[in-house]
């Protein structure tokens, strides 16, 4: 299928072959009939894309704040590897989709195949939506029209903020696309508007949907005419659907106020607010997000959880009904804003009038209604060595594009398939690094035969079934962490690496990997006495509602505390035997991100690792001392490594952090290439989960774990 790409390092604007996306269980597939061009939003994200690197800095200075702290956390290389690897990540345009319902997902109700529905897809031939960003279209609604309703959302919810009332004065401040849709909007409500803009056309258009236009280009014009309109009290509320750069819009706007009036911020201004403007008049402001409730909840948008009806009255879906029964019912009307319409395939023109031409306000993008679906798509044939091991990748997220595939390239594995459930960012990636085959369907990768070896890098609550799968197909497989969240998932997984026992099965323990845990490795050997060894990890702050801290993600304790047992299993060459663990009490919103985990280790050593999500990210992300026989080893976020009591040793040091991906990649295609036995021992990964397991349990049911005995009760379970 064809999708408009914007790439964000660059500013190209393309139009790609992606194959179509897979539709997740809450999801609808939606063959596309029209799609608009949201002028402002796009407009803003192509200029981005065509700015200097100064250029993006300057628009962005907070990212600028984050970039330096991670300048001198991390070195300066991994942080301009990471700032590129963001650029380089295709954004697929648009937000305002009407088509076809193809596919209904397992858990999404209320739509059928066939259904005519509008979504917040972009400019794609086939979307995938969750369902409660979707809305069926009325009869006698046009596809065109119904390509409007998203956009229009965005005009409701800001004015849902206003709460206008039957016979009050509202300014709407800039009219494109959503003012224009508000001006008819807060007239259907029963008020009297005031149009404010510079674009003679665009007041045409206010004046013909019942507004009052006022040229803001006329020095005092807006304040003198609002003044005569309303007998000099002010308008009521002030409606800001207007983009600039400077703060006096929101000054002028508070001027146009009556006391205690209120400004509502849709568009896109400067913030730096005047305290006089507000005090003197005891002035309300507030900035509306989006198109309503749900918005950028994950909850809501991703995982398909309404609010209920009762006490949310006007969610993202329901403000996008409501915009539709308007069209259906003629008091929006739409058809007079559209200006241009172009075919897909002309995308650059259309991207090209919203960025030249005065004249235009509504660009409709049209669609073939053949447009065929295609689940893969070659986007380069390779000639494979006879010695060369074959692999596809599942998965192209943030650290697949960042980190795996950059050290799995360097391996000289022929890589024949990425596939990811949305194709647009898995094709850029098979362009970077000279992938095949793009796919959205992972079953592809597993039934090649010339598949040998399978990287797997999905959500945590996959990982185990994947692995599963990828082993019954026969595949060498290789998974990120964590292996499994919880004892039923590793079962299963035990289970099905015993049934496929040719197959190697690895988890990504990278961090041992490390030339630094290799050198601390080596210093340590021939000891006979145990270790004994602190891990502090400044792990960072990530929001309650975050991923990872979802189900999906099974915490973080075991979706990332895991590394650091794993890399003290390694150091001491023992498993671990004990675990105890304490997390913070009461007073912060997730508290097992905040935990002292204490274990015991079979061969008599000992290790705490401190997993605090709650430091400065000033401070390095990760230490590690290790003290054995009145000599000392400090690692110091995998860049130096200083010895204390060692003859010949003093420092380590890399040119860069390392923390041990690319030779971990290296080893895991030579072992594919010519095998071997496992690079970690089974018992190894199992014990390393399980002890992360067993860290969740001693800090919530305040015991020390012994991890043997909760293995044995679970297999005892099990028979």
């Amino acid at each position: 299928m064809k999708q408009i790409l914007q790439n964000l390092r660059n500013g190209v604007t393309e139009v790609a072959e992606t194959p179509t996306p897979s539709n997740g269980a809450g999801e609808l597939l939606i063959r596309t009939r029209r799609s608009l061009i949201s002028a402002g939003t796009e407009r803003m994200l192509v200029e981005f894309g065509k700015a200097s690197l100064l250029g993006k800095a300057r628009s962005q200075p907070e990212k600028v704040k984050q970039v330096l702290e991670k300048i001198r956390t991390d070195g300066l290389l991994p942080t301009l590897e990471a700032v590129f690897s963001r650029l380089d990540e295709p954004l697929p345009l648009g937000y305002c989709n009407a088509g076809v319902v193809e596919e209904v997902g397992s858990a999404a109700t209320g739509f059928s195949k066939g259904d005519r529905v509008a979504s917040n897809g972009p400019h794609a031939e086939f979307v995938a939506a969750p369902q409660l960003l979707c809305a069926k279209i009325p009869d006698g609604v046009t596809d065109e029209q119904a390509a409007f309703t998203v956009l229009s959302s965005i005009g409701l919810q800001g004015i849902r903020l206003i709460r206008p009332e039957l016979g009050e004065t509202v300014v709407v401040y800039g009219l494109g696309l959503i003012g224009l849709i508000a001006v008819q909007m807060l007239r259907s409500a029963g008020c009297r508007v005031i149009g404010i803009d510079i674009n003679e056309m665009r007041l045409a258009l206010a004046e013909k949907f019942g507004a009052r236009a006022i040229d803001g280009a006329a020095g005092n014009g807006p304040l003198a005419a609002v003044g005569a309109l309303t007998e000099a009290r002010g308008a009521d509320a002030v409606l800001i659907t207007a983009a600039a750069k400077g703060d006096e819009i929101v000054h002028q706007s508070a001027e146009l106020c009556r006391k205690r009036g209120r400004i509502v911020l849709v568009g896109d201004v400067n913030l730096q607010l005047r305290r006089s403007d507000f005090y003197e008049k005891e002035l309300s402001f507030q900035v509306s997000c989006s198109y309503g409730p749900g918005r950028y909840d994950a909850n809501y948008e991703e995982r398909g959880r309404d609010y209920p009806l009762g006490f949310v009255r006007w969610t993202e879906q329901r403000n996008m009904q409501a915009v539709l029964e308007m069209l259906a019912s003629g008091r929006l009307i739409v058809d007079d804003l559209i200006t241009h319409r172009y075919e897909l395939d002309e995308a650059a023109a259309a991207y090209q009038s919203i960025q030249q031409d005065p004249t235009a306000l509504g660009v409709v993008l049209k669609y073939r209604y053949d447009a065929e679906r295609a689940i893969s798509v070659l986007v380069r044939p390779r000639e494979a060595k006879a010695d060369q091991p074959v692999i596809g990748v599942i998965g192209a997220g943030l650290f697949v594009k960042a980190t795996l595939l950059p050290a799995l390239s360097k391996t000289g594995a022929r890589l024949a398939y990425i596939a990811n459930r949305k194709g647009s960012g898995a094709r850029r990636l098979a362009d970077k690094f000279r992938i095949e085959t793009v796919t959205t369907d992972y079953r592809t990768v597993l039934t090649d035969e010339r598949v040998r070896a399978v990287m797997i890098a999905v959500g945590h609550h996959l990982h185990a079934d994947f692995v599963c799968e990828s082993l019954a197909a026969g595949k060498h497989t290789f998974v990120e962490k964590p292996l499994a969240l919880d004892v039923e998932q590793l079962k299963r997984v035990m289970a099905a690496a015993d049934a496929a026992a040719d197959c190697l099965l690895m988890v990504g323990f990278n961090r041992r990997y490390s030339p630094h845990a290799v050198k601390m490795k080596e210093l340590l050997r021939g000891g006979g006495e145990p270790l004994a060894m602190n891990y502090t990890v400044n792990a960072g702050f990530i929001p309650p509602d975050h991923w990872t801290q979802q189900p999906e993600g099974g915490g973080r304790i075991i979706g990332e505390a895991c590394h650091f047992i794993d890399l003290m299993v390694f150091l001491t060459g023992s498993k671990v035997a004990s675990v105890a663990a304490h997390q913070v009490g009461r007073g912060v919103a997730v508290k097992e991100d905040k935990m002292s985990i204490s274990l015991g280790f079979a061969d008599g050593s000992v290790g705490t690792v401190n997993y605090f999500a709650n430091g400065s990210k000033a401070y390095p992300k990760e230490s590690l001392e290790v003290f054995h026989e009145q000599r000392t080893l400090q690692l110091d976020n995998f860049r130096i490594t200083k010895g204390y009591g060692f003859k010949g040793f003093s420092k380590f040091k890399t040119f860069q952090q390392d923390k041990g991906h690319r030779a971990e990649m290296a080893a895991f295609v030579t072992q594919v290439k010519e095998g071997g036995p496992p690079l970690i021992a089974m018992e190894e990964m199992v014990n390393v989960t399980l002890a992360s397991f067993a860290a969740m349990t001693a800090a919530t049911e305040g015991r020390t774990v012994n991890v043997d005995e909760e293995l044995d009760k679970a297999l005892a379970a099990q028979r």
